[in-house]
């Protein structure tokens, strides 16, 4: 007999806060339906009341999905409770997650309070958030570092106010798993009614110990866990979907099942990477590149002999088929869309058109296209509407030469071209974009990252561009690095530029 375990994903919610991470509604629901397809719970649609993108977000989601739960984001503020409330209107499942902060930290200095006060608070918001929906989740921010006996109070409190799950954060990563784990443990003895509803776990990963923690809590009753595809989200992170959820998959011995489908993991975790510019680390768990890549020579005889010698999980659980479709400049449109729909993208017939095209492009450059190298495409598609495009691109450097850029601007239809020389091809393509882009903008952040590997290979660069005191992200990928870099750049600025 098992143990449902319930995944609560906050991708489109956490995860999104990250810095250039931002979706507009097109993607978040491509993005939630990709994780209803993977078998979560609950998704975290958005903060409705913080912007009307967040809010429409919220909306739009609840009308494209059907089964898993769609929840909202509140602090414990009337405004916030009733704009959820409206927010979630089409919801077929719906949820309120409101909330207040219980350390001594977030009482005396974040909201100049006392514990009553928080627990009056805590429970006002819960009652309110209770006329709108039947399931409300309370969180308590900062639980990790609060006192567990009055921890215990405020839970009680909201308990008996209506709350349907109540959700224990290590807000700031700070909680070892041992006592991540006591402190669960401490409620489900202390607090009066606390058989009645769900605790849930939500876990960052500033020491690293996120999924630690929340296998720890979840081992001491929690039966609800609030992940990240990839483990995205503020600061260092959130507990990521795919090590949970591979953990009590790995240990049946544990009593505890997910509703996951695990096959499904590898695309999901390409499709948030190429959607929200976030590469995964090579050495990351379950979904890095060096996942299941062996380099020893002892490794490489043992898996030959044995997979299982050196690798507890078949790749192919978790989506990643070693006899996948190779994709040359020979395949068709047919291959194309199977690869795109294995990592979750699903393109009407005039996108694939587009996409296929710029395929055959990077197809005659590069023998080995990768799964990054076809969300690559996507991205570059989704683009086609910016105001300003690239045209054209000649550099010309080398040992000894000063380096000179040519360049050329189509900006609403209209062409602009210029040139300069700089230190290295990069500077003087830019120096020669910033010729024509007449603002004060300053480069704050280069960043160039290989997406495979190889001659060949496809570079991906990120750039952060200061205007007017507001930081602004731009991406690109090619094979071409000079060209990624000036895509990059004119990507932060079509962002401050109407």
């Amino acid at each position: 007999m098992f143990d449902r375990l319930f995944i609560f994903d906050t991708t489109l919610r956490d995860g999104e806060q990250v810095p250039g991470c931002q979706l507009n509604t097109v993607e978040k629901i491509q993005v939630a339906k990709a994780l209803e397809g993977l078998g979560v719970d609950i998704i975290e649609a958005g903060f409705p009341v913080s912007s009307p993108g967040d809010f429409n977000s919220v909306v739009e989601i609840s009308k494209a999905v059907t089964w898993p739960t769609i929840c909202a984001l509140t602090r414990a503020v009337e405004k916030d409770i009733v704009v959820a409330a409206e927010a979630l209107q089409y919801a077929k499942k719906k949820r309120i997650h409101t909330g207040i902060g219980t350390s001594d930290y977030h009482i005396k200095y974040k909201f100049n309070s006392t514990r009553e006060e928080i627990i009056e608070r805590a429970v006002a918001a819960v009652k309110l958030a209770k006329k709108y929906v039947e399931d409300v989740e309370f969180y308590a921010e900062d639980a990790g570092r609060s006192d567990n006996e009055y921890l215990a109070r405020v839970i009680e409190a909201v308990i008996k106010a209506g709350a349907t799950v109540v959700n224990i954060p290590d807000t700031t990563g700070y909680c070892l798993p041992e006592q991540y784990g006591q402190k669960i443990k401490y409620l489900t003895e202390h607090v009066k009614g606390i058989e009645k509803v769900v605790i849930s776990t939500h876990c960052h990963n500033d020491l690293g110990m996120a999924t630690a923690n929340t296998v720890s809590g979840v081992l001491n009753g929690a039966r609800q866990v609030e992940v990240t595809v990839n483990g995205i989200g503020e600061r260092a992170g959130n507990t990521s979907l795919e090590e949970v959820s591979m953990i009590f998959k790995s240990h049946k011995d544990l009593g505890i099942d997910t509703n996951i489908n695990t096959t499904k993991i590898y695309g999901i975790s390409r499709m948030v990477s190429s959607l929200m510019n976030m590469p995964v680390q090579p050495n990351k768990a379950i979904v890095g590149r060096n996942a299941f890549a062996h380099s020893s020579g002892i490794h490489q005889d043992g898996v030959l002999k044995n997979r299982e010698s050196y690798e507890i999980i078949d790749p192919k659980d978790v989506g990643i088929d070693e006899n996948s479709i190779v994709l040359t400049a020979r395949s068709g449109h047919a291959a194309l869309k199977h690869r795109l729909e294995a990592l979750g993208v699903n393109l009407d017939k005039d996108r694939l058109d587009k996409a296929y095209e710029e395929f055959l492009k990077l197809a005659d450059k590069k023998k080995d296209i990768k799964d990054d190298d076809v969300l690559m495409l996507v991205g570059k598609e989704r683009s086609d509407n910016n105001r300003i495009k690239l045209e054209y691109l000649q550099v010309t450097s080398g040992v000894g030469l000063k380096a000179v850029a040519s360049i050329g601007l189509n900006i609403a239809g209209e062409c602009f071209e210029a040139a300069s020389s700089g230190n290295g091809p990069v500077d003087a393509a830019i120096k020669a974009l910033k010729r024509i882009i007449r603002r004060q903008m300053t480069l704050q952040e280069f960043l160039i990252q290989a997406i495979t590997k190889g001659s060949d290979d496809v570079g991906k660069v990120h750039m952060q561009v200061e205007y007017e005191g507001v930081n602004y992200y731009g991406f690109s990928a090619n094979t071409d690095i000079v060209a990624a870099s000036v895509e990059a750049y004119i990507d932060a600025i079509n962002k401050f530029v109407k």
